[in-house]
C-alpha cells in the first residue's frame, strides 16, 4: 500500500491528466452495470432508485423477443455487421497508409500542412456532415448531379437508390476518421528502433523495402491489437453517423438501416426502455464473445499481436 502511494505521489500530474478519462468511463461504464437488469423487466418509470430497480417485474427474457421475433431482425443484424467490416477494413487500411506516408515525408511544415488536413474532420459533427453530403448528393441541388449533367450523364436520384449508400458511407467514414486513427499508427512507427533502419541503409535498401520489410512487419500488432479492440463493437452501429445522414428517410433501409437506429425508432414509438436495454446488452455480449474469439485466434497464429 506505501508502494502505491509513493507512486501515485511521484507521478500525480500525470495520474491528475487521466483523472477527467478515468471519471468518465466509471460513470458511463461501471455505474451503469446496476440498470442492466431493466433487460430483464418490466421497467417502471414510477419506481426510483436502487430499490426500484431490485424490486422492478421480471419478465425473463420478453424483452429479447421484441428484436429477435421482429421481421426486420435479420435485416438490421446484417446491415450492421457488414457496415462495421466495411469501416474497420476501410479506415485501418487508409489510416495505416497515412501514417506510412506521413512517415516518409521529410519537408516539416508539409507534413504539419498535411496532418492537420487529415485531422481536421474528425472535429466535425455528424450534423454538419450530413448537410455537406446534401449539398454533394441532392437530387435538384447538388454538385454530383450537376457535374454528370455537365458530362452528359443523367442525374440520380441518390436519396432513393439504397445500393450506393454503403459505398457512399464508407467514404465519409475514411474521410472523417482515417486521419485522426493514423496519428496512433504514426506514434507506434515512431517507436520503432533507428539502429534498423541504419543497417538497412548500409545494406542499400530502398525507401520502398525499408517500409515493406522494417515498417509494416513492426506496425503488425498495433494493428492487430486495434482490430481486436474494434471486433468488440462491430454489433454497434455508428448511431449518430447514420442518422444524422440517412435520418428516417425509409427508402434506405434495405442497405442502411442497424440495430441502434431501430432500436431507437422502436423506443421512440413504443417508450419502452427496457426493450433497448435488451438489445444493447445482446450487442455488448456478442462483441465481448467476439474479441474473446478473436484474440484467441490471434494468440495463436500471431502472438504479438494478441491482447493478452
Amino acid at each position: 500500500m506505501a508502494s502505491f502511494f509513493r507512486e501515485l505521489n511521484k507521478n500525480r500530474y500525470s495520474y491528475l491528466l487521466a483523472l477527467p478519462a478515468m471519471a468518465y468511463v466509471f460513470i458511463f461504464s461501471y455505474a451503469t452495470y446496476p440498470y442492466l437488469l431493466i433487460a430483464f423487466q418490466r421497467f417502471n418509470y414510477q419506481k426510483k432508485g436502487l430499490m426500484g430497480l431490485l424490486n422492478g417485474d421480471w419478465v425473463g427474457l420478453d424483452n429479447f423477443k421484441f428484436f429477435f421475433q421482429s421481421n426486420d431482425a435479420v435485416r438490421v443484424t446484417i446491415n450492421t455487421i457488414l457496415l462495421n467490416v466495411y469501416f474497420l477494413v476501410a479506415v485501418t487500411f487508409f489510416a495505416v497508409a497515412l501514417a506510412l506516408l506521413f512517415n516518409e515525408i521529410r519537408h516539416r511544415l508539409f507534413i504539419k500542412f498535411a496532418q492537420t488536413t487529415m485531422i481536421f474532420p474528425s472535429f466535425l459533427s455528424w450534423i454538419i456532415v450530413s448537410y455537406m453530403m446534401y449539398s454533394l448528393f441532392s437530387t435538384d441541388y447538388g454538385i454530383i448531379n450537376k457535374l454528370l449533367a455537365t458530362l452528359g450523364i443523367e442525374p440520380m436520384n441518390w436519396y432513393s437508390t439504397a445500393n450506393v449508400w454503403p459505398s457512399i458511407l464508407v467514404g465519409m467514414k475514411v474521410w472523417k476518421e482515417a486521419g485522426m486513427s493514423s496519428i496512433i499508427y504514426l506514434a507506434a512507427i515512431a517507436g520503432i528502433d533507428g539502429s534498423l533502419y541504419e543497417s538497412a541503409d548500409i545494406d542499400g535498401a530502398t525507401r520502398w523495402k525499408k517500409m515493406t520489410r522494417i515498417t509494416l512487419p513492426l506496425l503488425a500488432p498495433t494493428i492487430a491489437i486495434l482490430t481486436l479492440l474494434n471486433l468488440g463493437k462491430i454489433f454497434y452501429g455508428d448511431f449518430g453517423m447514420i442518422y444524422a445522414i440517412i435520418g428516417d428517410n425509409g427508402v434506405l433501409y434495405p442497405t442502411t438501416d442497424v440495430i441502434d437506429t431501430y432500436v431507437f425508432r422502436a423506443l421512440r414509438k413504443i417508450g419502452d426502455p427496457s426493450n433497448a436495454a435488451a438489445v444493447g446488452l445482446f450487442q455488448s455480449t456478442v462483441g465481448l464473445l467476439l474479441v474473446f474469439v478473436a484474440n484467441w485466434f490471434t494468440r495463436r497464429f500471431f502472438k504479438e499481436g494478441a491482447l493478452y
